[in-house]
């Protein structure tokens, strides 16, 4: 048998079987089709949860800001009573030279072995807090050892610690004058100096709280000078800036 004669014959009036419809083109009104959307689209149809998700973080995080609850500033303890002393300048510093200022205010000397060259750091980082963000406060250094801590000594010490003269007054006067002030007028603790056994150091017990004390000169409250005490007091300084900015 020939190879010919193998194929299958054709049958009379068969037909090529149909291929696949052409599609039929889409009416004006129709929608286009997911793949010729625009991207965002396309993914909130596949995504409509996850999509969702994300919009609501987004809106909590624009939102935020203005349903925070902004505390009330403290309220005054009692007011800081006039004194007239000096600042490492020479020159007079009283209670007026604060007025229409918010001030926070320490308690150092400047021969101390033991608490105050942390005092004096925990100032120095408000200061920079204070510059860093323009909040418009003022530091003041209150020395509780007068006889040494002259205008002469506290100039030297202002520089070497890196104040910023122009908005940190170093103050003394006689004793009596500052223990009025210390003890008397912000409450605190300030003993006659002691010597250090087995050195030639003297200590002097006293208060290592810093005070923030408002425009009209009251006492708004004291701050330990640890992370959290810093934190705070920073904070609350700019509570009773507000306060003072809207009249209360």
């Amino acid at each position: 048998m020939s190879a010919e004669a193998s194929e299958p014959a054709e049958v009379a009036g068969a037909t090529t079987p149909p291929g696949p419809p052409a599609s039929a083109p889409r009416p004006a009104w129709a929608p286009p089709p997911i793949e010729e959307r625009g991207w965002f689209l396309r993914l909130f149809m596949r995504n409509p949860y996850l999509v969702a998700f994300f919009i609501g973080i987004t809106l909590i995080t624009v939102m935020r800001p203005l349903t925070r609850h902004v505390p009330d500033a403290p309220a005054v303890m009692f007011p800081v009573p006039e004194f007239h002393l000096v600042d490492q300048d020479g020159e007079p510093f009283d209670l007026a030279a604060m007025r229409g200022k918010v001030w926070v205010a320490g308690f150092i000397f400047t021969r101390c072995p033991s608490t105050c060259p942390r005092i004096s750091k925990a100032m120095v980082d408000l200061q920079e807090k204070f510059h860093t963000f323009e909040i418009d406060a003022h530091l003041i250094s209150f020395s509780v050892d007068p006889e040494n801590d002259t205008p002469e000594v506290l100039s030297r010490y202002a520089k070497t610690i890196g104040a910023d003269e122009s908005r940190w007054r170093f103050v003394t006067g006689d004793r009596a004058a500052m223990e009025a002030l210390v003890v008397g007028g912000f409450r605190l603790a300030m003993d006659k100096p002691q010597p250090v056994e087995e050195t030639s150091m003297y200590d002097i017990a006293h208060s290592t709280k810093l005070a923030l004390i408002d425009a009209e000169g009251g006492i708004r409250g004291f701050y330990s000078t640890d992370e959290l005490g810093l934190d705070e007091i920073y904070h609350r300084t700019q509570h009773v800036l507000r306060d003072m900015r809207m009249g209360r």
